[in-house]
């Protein structure tokens, strides 16, 4: 067992208890924001005459070393050491000597940690941000190619409007926009630097926090010491954000998967992102949908168990928080993993024009539009919503569509309608009479699309 500490204590810590405790199987992978933050704090030591030139140059180089051998694979992380920081102290202080005992001057575990999460949060928002981003120019790609593809639009999931594929892939293009706008939110609020706080009460020896900081990126160091090793507040801003953006995901999973029914068939899945059946040789599952659509539940589930987890922490800090890091690497995996594999099915994903325009005529969403016909030539809207309501009806019993029907049959239930009723209720026509700003029309989704490519080049 390498731990570093035991001054205090007369015998070992019981396997069991040291095994519970440990943390370097999980935070094993603060390994390199770890040594960053270390290099950064050696520096200011030297800086600050703390700790010699002389001290400083073979503490980096030691660091500097054992980072290289990690990353060749020449070095492994084994069992006996407690935590990451551990592991790299040990590893320093045999390749370097007693120099290396004074890399931990003036530091806490508990600023060290505290620094390693919000390096690797930081990182990791901006890594989420680009796959965001990436996928946002597949949807505006994918709009750009389908401002005239006609599809019925839904209330209560069923028909209710005709709008366009580019319409609808629109309002997800706004979803993702907005989970891009509360990343970068959380970003700006996480982005100072506890490091120096130690281990709750700051430390006597003359640290410079803010040159620290400013060698790390941040915008400054933190006002308080005990918020400093205590806050976890951006990891659940960043776990709410990310179950935001997997139940936008998620969303758009059901509705891909009910389109790739055999019902719907408005969408045909790319081979490479479908899977068939063991027993049922017909089958191509949209498996890729329903994974994400079921992950969702696991991201949240973070949230919450972070959020129970800080309930009842009184200040500073307390080995609880260690139960910060599983969930919050597992939210991350999870989310960065079905941004991608969303984008890649949706980008190979095939839409079949001619399905979802007869299901937008069957539907009856140019109904409203009818109704607005007979509004316009002088009948009142509550008369002509019912003249409309028998229409539809009698559409339904003769199993065709309002555009299916005679002039005559339509004039059997009012004499306004003429010739031109067949033009007005044309899904072209109810398209792209809807001219104000976020309808479907093209002259809008044309701006629209433009606007999203300038907002995708910042």
């Amino acid at each position: 067992m390498a731990q570093l500490w035991g001054g205090r204590f007369t015998k070992q810590t019981d396997d069991e208890v040291f095994a519970f405790n440990e943390s370097l199987s999980f935070d094993h992978r603060l390994f390199s924001q770890d040594i960053e933050g270390s290099i950064a704090h050696v520096v200011m030591l030297e800086k600050q005459h703390i700790i010699s030139l002389e001290e400083k140059d073979a503490i980096v180089r030691g660091l500097t070393l054992i980072k290289s051998e990690v990353e060749e694979g020449k070095l492994e992380f084994t069992s006996e050491y407690e935590d990451v920081h551990s592991f790299v102290e040990a590893r320093l202080i045999e390749k370097i000597g007693d120099a290396g005992k004074k890399m931990h001057t003036g530091r806490s575990r508990n600023d060290q940690v505290a620094l390693d999460m919000k390096l690797y949060v930081r990182e990791e928002v901006l890594n989420i941000d680009k796959g965001l981003k990436s996928l946002l120019e597949v949807i505006n790609r994918i709009m750009e190619e389908n401002i005239d593809t006609y599809m019925p639009g839904f209330t209560h999931l069923q028909k209710a409007q005709p709008t366009t594929v580019a319409h609808h892939f629109g309002a997800y293009f706004e979803m993702f926009k907005r989970d891009r706008m509360r990343l970068g939110s959380i970003y700006e609020r996480m982005n100072y630097c506890p490091l120096g706080s130690g281990a709750l009460a700051g430390t006597t020896y003359p640290l410079d926090r803010e040159y620290v900081a400013s060698m790390l990126g941040f915008e400054g160091a933190t006002n308080n010491s005990m918020d400093s090793v205590a806050d976890r507040d951006y990891i659940i801003e960043l776990l709410s954000a990310l179950s935001t953006v997997m139940m936008h995901l998620s969303r758009f999973s059901e509705e891909i998967i009910i389109w790739n029914s055999n019902e719907y068939r408005f969408v045909e899945l790319d081979d490479a992102y479908s899977t068939g059946s063991s027993i049922m040789p017909q089958k191509k599952n949209p498996d890729i949908a329903e994974l994400v659509r079921g992950k969702t539940g696991r991201v949240y589930g973070a949230l919450v168990s972070i959020l129970t987890t800080l309930k009842g922490i009184p200040l500073a800090y307390n080995k609880d928080m260690q139960e910060d890091k599983e969930v919050t690497f597992d939210a991350i995996d999870t989310v960065k993993d079905c941004i991608h594999l969303f984008t890649g099915m949706i980008d190979t994903m095939k839409f079949r024009s001619d399905v979802m325009a007869k299901s937008a005529m069957k539907g009856f969403t140019n109904a409203t539009d009818a109704a607005d016909y007979l509004v316009k030539n002088g009948m009142p809207f509550r008369d002509a919503h019912g003249v409309i309501g028998a229409l539809v009806l009698h559409c339904i019993d003769e199993d065709k569509s309002i555009e299916d029907c005679s002039i005559e049959e339509l004039k059997s239930f009012s004499d306004i309608f003429e010739e031109d009723i067949y033009e007005a209720i044309s899904l072209k026509t109810c398209v792209e009479k809807r001219l104000t700003k976020g309808a479907p029309s093209s002259v809008q989704m044309k701006k629209i699309i433009e606007m999203n490519k300038e907002y995708l080049k910042d």
